[in-house]
């Protein structure tokens, strides 16, 4: 099969359900340009800062774009290509990208409120509770995972002991990255620079990061960056938005956005030829296409935590709703389709319908650095520059997971309406706090290693999807709105990510055994699991009593102003 083909069916598939799909979705639902967003209602130049399109569109595809659409798509590749990219493109326009946009609508729609309290607004005080604390625990397994693949990327040593110049120039980039993003948050909050020139800022900043980072590797093993990776993590949970987050994201997205824009190229030039067989079978190792299929492919199809960061951050800093569609819809696209393009340049390095050896991100990156040296790159550059793009995907999805669980803590042991806070919720309610519990135990599940939680992970996370879909349906029947596009998702995900986790619990229960640290952290594995699955349950049986139960209420009327283009 070719390639190019593959690439050009899906941009030609995203980009009509961008213009078609979601367009209808805005206009269905409705969206007021001159309603004031909870960014200028609720500006309080911490979590709450108005932002321009581009920059609010950088931040959530930087959150959202972690490890997932390169690691899922090539290892799903076990099955054929063929069941990956059907379900990167059905799940990515009709599960992913509309679950996105949704709880970007609902939050923007009701003063930027999480997904919990959008929870207790129309389900209740006791759904809202247990949707928190599945968040979470979830916020744990996330941030181990990703801290991980971070430490694990910036080792500067082989095995044999050699340096590892890529992975040290990468980190040493990544540290410039964080220093350099504060002083751009100071520059665009003094001088409110225009777009252009903030971009050519930005640029240029991104160019001299790289170039002293590749003159000036760190080195040191995965343990000391695994300190580095939870000190960062703590400062950009506790620190304002426009400070560090925001902007770093807005550089790390011309990593990204490179990335992506270099594979395409690179596929046009190179025409590769996918070298897998379209359909291998529905049993494979051991594993089932159902359900492995679907929690395998998470982020670029249907990932529950991009609904936290649309409706944690993102919705905070919307300036016009208007923005809204391109910022939870279109960023979603471009997910999956950088899924669709790993799944192929990986397809298409393949030997007789064998992958190359090595992992995922070490098979992509090779492939795409040797499309930069295509265009005269330096391998040494391309090297450092892949390297850093991996990184840079798992960076800005933990630092955006660790406030979202610091702030789904606080939300936890916040008071109802009227009642006085006590000791014990004022304790875990301070942002010092909640924040430490947080990284103290995600610390502990990192300890297992990436490939031990990934499992567990990639279930939890295709599980929160549903107890989502099945909460934004609640809000749209309440409100007065068309819901039917969210019920078949919902359910879907429901079923396939119930049986995921059993399988996971069933697995976590087998390895248990004598050793102290090995039962201690899969013990922790095992008590999340059973945990999530139980609240799972209960807020399902409460969104859905609401959901169908309930009567519904007309919006309110300035709701219903639908936009002519976006």
């Amino acid at each position: 099969m070719n390639g190019l083909m593959v690439v050009g069916f899906a941009i030609a598939f995203f980009a009509t359900a961008y213009l078609v799909y979601g367009r209808w979705l805005v206009k269905t639902w409705g969206v007021d340009p001159l309603a004031k967003t909870p960014a200028h209602q609720l500006e309080d130049g911490k979590d709450y800062t108005p932002a321009s399109k581009f920059t609010v569109f950088a931040d959530q595809f930087s959150s959202i774009a972690g490890a997932g659409p390169i690691t899922g798509p090539i290892i799903a590749a076990m099955f054929g290509w063929l069941p990956a990219l059907l379900w990167l493109l059905i799940g990515g326009v009709f599960f992913g990208a509309v679950q996105d946009f949704t709880a970007l609508y609902a939050s923007v729609k009701n003063q930027g409120k999480s997904m919990g309290m959008l929870i207790e607004e129309y389900v209740g005080k006791t759904g809202r509770r247990l949707f928190l604390l599945f968040c979470w625990l979830f916020t744990l397994l996330v941030i181990a995972a990703f801290a991980d693949i971070v430490a694990n990327t910036f080792n500067g040593f082989a095995k044999d002991g050699s340096l590892a110049v890529p992975n040290a120039s990468a980190a040493s980039i990544s540290m410039l990255y964080i220093f350099v993003a504060i002083a751009f948050g100071f520059f665009i909050r003094k001088f409110q620079p225009k777009e252009g020139v903030k971009l050519a800022v930005g640029f240029v900043l991104f160019l001299a990061m790289m170039a002293t980072g590749i003159a000036f590797p760190m080195y040191f093993d995965a343990s000391v960056w695994r300190y580095v990776v939870f000190g960062y993590c703590f400062v950009a949970s506790v620190l304002p938005m426009w400070l560090l987050m925001q902007p770093r994201d807005y550089l790390s997205s011309f990593l990204l956005l490179g990335m992506l824009a270099g594979a395409i190229i690179g596929v046009l030039v190179a025409n590769p030829t996918i070298n897998m067989p379209a359909f291998v079978g529905f049993e494979v190792k051991g594993l089932s296409l159902f359900p492995i299929l679907f929690i395998t492919v998470a982020c670029g199809a249907v990932s529950g935590f991009h609904s936290l960061v649309s409706s944690g951050t993102s919705s905070k800093t919307i300036d016009n709703e208007k923005d809204m569609l391109s910022v939870g819809y279109g960023a979603m696209l471009v997910e999956s389709l950088l899924g669709v393009v790993a799944l192929v340049i990986v397809c298409s390095a393949a030997t007789d319908g064998v992958l190359p050896s090595g992992t995922p991100f070490q098979t992509f990156a090779g492939a795409v650095g040797g499309f930069f040296m295509m265009f005269g790159l330096p391998k040494h550059v391309a090297v450092c520059f892949m390297t850093m793009c991996v990184s840079a995907l798992a960076m800005t999805t933990i630092d955006s997971v660790a406030r979202i669980g610091r702030m789904s803590l606080q939300e936890l042991f916040a008071p109802e309406e009227g009642t006085e806070m006590g000791p014990v919720a004022k304790f875990f309610s301070n942002t010092y706090v909640s924040t430490t519990v947080t990284l103290i135990l995600a610390y502990m599940l990192c300890l297992a290693g990436y490939m031990n939680i990934w499992p567990l992970f990639g279930a939890a996370n295709q599980l929160l999807s549903a107890l989502v879909l099945i909460a934004l349906a609640v809000f749209l029947r309440t409100t007065g709105r068309k819901g039917w596009m969210l019920y078949v998702p919902m359910t879907f995900m429901f079923l396939v990510t119930m049986s995921a986790l059993v399988l996971s619990v069933m697995g976590i229960y087998n390895k248990l055994g004598t050793d102290s640290f090995v039962f201690m952290v899969d013990g922790l594995q095992l008590i999340i699991a059973l945990a999530l699955m139980t609240l799972a349950v209960l807020v399902v049986e409460h969104c859905g009593l609401e959901l169908f139960g309930s009567k519904h209420k007309e919006p309110e009327e300035e709701e219903h102003e639908p936009v002519a283009s976006v």
